[in-house]
């Protein structure tokens, strides 16, 4: 599988159910991330715009991202 990809709607990652707030969004309600966990992929998208895209990252890829904000 490709590390990235971006699909259109994100929605067409996982449904609506699947979205979770990311641990590291603001929870003021400003600056939100959510995320949705696959077998093989991790979806990220803007919480405002939950209908909008939806960047897809392999799981090594996300850990990866993860770890160099984390650092």
């Amino acid at each position: 599988m490709n590390q990235t990809r971006t699909v259109s709607r994100s929605t067409d990652f996982a449904p609506e159910t699947a979205w979770r707030k990311a641990s590291y969004s603001d929870q003021q309600g400003g600056n939100c991330v959510e995320v949705a966990e696959q077998a093989t992929a991790v979806g990220v998208r803007d919480s405002k715009v939950a209908d909008g895209p939806a960047l897809v990252l392999s799981k090594s890829a996300f850990s990866a991202l993860i770890g160099s904000i984390s650092a």
